[in-house]
Formats: structure tokens, sequence, C-alpha cells
């Protein structure tokens, strides 16, 4: 009999009823994590298959990595794997800087009041569909009844059409993205400044030191692990595009796509003309793929170096 395993059940009964409430409200994450993440992927097989509706997944007919080569063919692929990742890297990092900054800031307000009506002010942008922030871009710089094609024009200027543009693009999506994501994102490293011991401040403080260097070698530092944490999951989707984000305000405006085009956008516009959904999935696993060999490959270095602020 193997006694370690009996030891080890022992263990885990007795951690169970002493922390079942703790377990209990652990049951409704579990079951959604089940649900929408891990019994889905038994679909991937979709992928390898020439999916057809009336044999179902398993019925239909086996094609191998046939579904793969709309991708390669495309000629397109290595132009919108970078370009989605570049647009992450850029989302991420530049994200990162201002929700660390602005959580920072609202620390470092001296009333209360302000500082709740400061992070509330901030945090309202998050609310807003990208639905609606088309329909703001589209009255800020819309080429007929735009309010800054109407300012250009009455101070003799020319209009310009910004939909027909793709240089401003990325641009415009960095700065929407940012002002939509920056305050949910700063309340993390907001809620990692608070739980600092107070005592450190106190003793820099006493020791002469300003503000600036109270964030250099107090704050900072203890944000850093946050910090990595949030870039390691971040990089989870670093191959996959805010869809909702590009299709809202992109769309198929093929005068743009020179810029703007992802593996998102282009798998939707396939999908829509083809309606082949084994193409579709083939593409759906070519992203989940990339997305694991990268955080698994940064993970990994980070735990090399800091062993303390990987993931696993």
């Amino acid at each position: 009999m193997d006694t370690g395993g009996i030891a080890r059940f022992a263990r885990a009964r007795r951690d169970f009823m002493r922390n079942k409430l703790l377990y209990l409200m652990l049951i409704p994450a579990t079951a959604y994590v089940l649900v929408f993440s891990y019994i889905p992927m038994g679909g991937l097989v979709i992928a390898f298959k020439n999916y057809n509706y009336q044999a179902g997944i398993w019925g239909s007919a086996w094609v191998g990595f046939q579904n793969f080569r709309f991708l390669f063919l495309s000629n397109k692929l290595w132009f919108l794997t970078r370009n989605t990742l570049l647009y992450n890297l850029t989302f991420i990092t530049i994200g990162m800087l201002l929700e660390v900054s602005f959580a920072i800031m609202i620390n470092e307000l001296g009333s209360k009041y302000f500082k709740k009506f400061f992070q509330s002010f901030m945090f309202l942008p998050y609310f807003i569909s990208w639905v609606v922030v088309a329909a703001i871009l589209q009255v800020v710089f819309g080429y007929e009844v735009g309010l800054l094609n109407n300012f250009i024009e009455a101070m003799g200027g020319e209009r310009f059409n910004i939909y027909s543009s793709a240089k401003y693009w990325p641009f415009l999506l960095v700065l929407f993205r940012v002002w939509k994501s920056t305050g949910y994102g700063s309340i993390i490293y907001l809620a990692t400044i608070t739980g600092i011991d107070q005592e450190l401040f106190d003793a820099a403080s006493i020791d002469g030191a300003n503000i600036w260097q109270k964030t250099r070698y107090i704050t900072f530092p203890c944000l850093t692990q946050t910090m990595i944490i949030m870039f390691l999951l971040a990089l989870g989707q670093a191959f996959r595009g805010d869809f909702g984000m590009f299709f809202q305000l992109i769309g198929s405006n093929a005068q743009v796509l020179e810029t703007t085009d992802i593996l998102d956008l282009f798998i939707y516009r396939a999908l829509a003309s083809t309606a082949d959904i084994g193409m579709a999935s083939a593409a759906g696993l070519y992203q989940s793929v990339l997305c694991f060999v990268t955080i698994m490959v940064v993970n990994g270095v980070i735990k090399k170096t800091r062993p303390d602020y990987s993931l696993f």
C-alpha cells in the first residue's frame, strides 16, 4: 500500500474540511473555465477536417493540414502576424507605462475626494463600447461633419479624409486603446501601491527623500513583480488582436488595411466570404500556438533570471 499517497490524501481532506467555504466559492470560477476554456478545446479537431454541418465534428472527413494552406498560400501571413504582434506590443508597452504612471499620480493626490473623482473619471472610458468610440471618431474626424475638419476649414485650410489615409491609423488606434484601458489597468497597480508598507515611506521622509526618490527607490521596485506578471499575462494574447476595436474602427475599409490589417480581421473577412469553418479553426489554432510558444519562452527567460517573478 502506498502510504505516501494515503498521507497526501489525508492532508488534502483535512485542508478541504478546514477551508471548505473557500473551495465552494471556487466552484463557479472553476466551472466557467472548464465550460468556456477547456471543453471547447476538443473543437480544435475541426482545424484538421472538412467540416460538414450534417456529419458533425466527428463525422466530417479528415483533410490533415489542408485548412492551413489558406494562411500560408495567401502571401499575407507574415504581414498579418507582424502587424498583430507589433500592435499588441505597442498596446502593452505604452499601456503599462501610462497605467503605472497614473496609479502613482492618483496615490499621491492629497484629497481623498478628488482622488476618488479622478479615479472614477479615468475608469469611465472602459465601459464605453467600441461602437460608441467609432461614432465619436466619426464626429471628430469625419470628412463632411467632423469637428476637426470644420475647424480646419474655418481657419482657411482644406478638409482631409482620415478614412482614406492609412498613415494616421496606427496612432489613432494606440490613442483610443490606451484612452479606453488605462483607467481600468491602473487599478491593479494602485492596489499594489496601497499595499506597500507605509513605514518605508515614513523612514524615507525622515532621511530627507523627496517624492521622486520615494517613487524611484520604494514604489517602483515594489511594483516590478506586478508589472512582470501583468506583462506575461498580456503576452498570452500577443497574437490575438482586439477584434471589437479593429472591426468597429476599421471594418472592411480597404484604403487603410495597409497599416491596420491583423489576423483577426483577415480571418473574419475570409470566413464571411467562404463560410469555411475549418479554415477559421485552423487560423485560431495558429494564433493559439504562437501565443503559447511566446509566453512559454518569455516565462522561461524570466524564470532563469528572476525565478520569483515567473508565472510557473
